[in-house]
């Protein structure tokens, strides 16, 4: 059965007046659909031009990307993407906000539209539908970036630090909240993030990645044994401390 996402042997290098850095080098694993994949590693080891690699933005030096064995060039409108700031204008309502990407992509339609209200009421914003985003916390606002992402119904979602610019508690909160309804939805997700707490409470497997030029070190699995897991009670998983001294040791090999 065909992998959702394929990376082959995917290298990436900054060109500069300078010379050339290898951000990436030979990069290679798959995606099975509905599985939420975490990336973990140093500071400037290539996560982010990962992501921006797999969403189409850049071109790999060598090497090949596959999403729905279709080059990733031809499948950029089938992934979604969440970066580290919710980026809602305060100039449009929240409801205006969410039906931003329809616009762009000529798919305003009524259906399309009964949608984002669903997905409004299941989780908890449509009160707020004409508000504008200084009037929601923090947290309702990377819920209401969720709602923007998910409502051009994407096959796979990118994650790029979206929890990073909340305070501590709020971050566990909105963790458990849009992890939940990502797994709801029955979407692929890719986490980058320098949490590892966050990747294992999360992840259904975490990339460990070396230090630049990024390498994968290791693919770690992860199997909490528990029923409706969620990110808040998979940190208090007997297997959770395990996992993390597995992947801290992983990050500190300088081998």
């Amino acid at each position: 059965m065909q992998s959702l996402l394929e990376l082959e042997d995917v290298t990436y290098v900054y060109h500069s007046i300078n010379g050339e850095t290898y951000a990436l080098s030979n990069i290679s694993f798959q995606v099975e659909d509905g599985e939420f994949i975490a990336i973990v590693g140093p500071s400037g080891c290539g996560k982010s031009t990962l992501l921006s690699l797999i969403s189409g933005l850049l071109t790999p030096e060598s090497g090949t990307i596959l999403l729905h064995g279709r080059d990733i060039k031809d499948s950029k409108t089938d992934i979604g993407y969440m970066l580290q700031k919710d980026h809602l204008f305060e100039w449009r309502t929240i409801y205006s906000n969410l039906k931003l990407g329809l616009e762009i992509q000529k798919k305003d339609t009524p259906e399309n539209r009964k949608h984002i209200d669903e997905l409004l009421k299941s989780y908890g914003l449509s009160k707020f539908k004409n508000a504008k985003p200084s009037q929601l916390s923090g947290g309702m606002r990377q819920r209401a970036a969720l709602i923007r992402t998910l409502a051009l119904n994407p096959g796979l979602l990118l994650l790029d630090e979206p929890f990073s610019a909340l305070d501590y508690q709020t971050r566990l909160s909105v963790c458990d909240d849009i992890a939940s309804i990502i797994k709801k939805e029955h979407k692929t997700a890719i986490l980058v993030t320098h949490d590892l707490s966050e990747a294992i409470s999360v992840a259904d497997r975490v990339i460990v990645l070396t230090k630049r030029p990024g390498r994968i070190r290791k693919i770690v699995p992860i199997q909490i044994d528990m029923e409706e897991r969620t990110p808040m009670k998979s940190r208090n998983a007997p297997e959770f401390k395990d996992y993390f001294n597995l992947i801290w040791k992983e990050l500190n090999n300088d081998d």
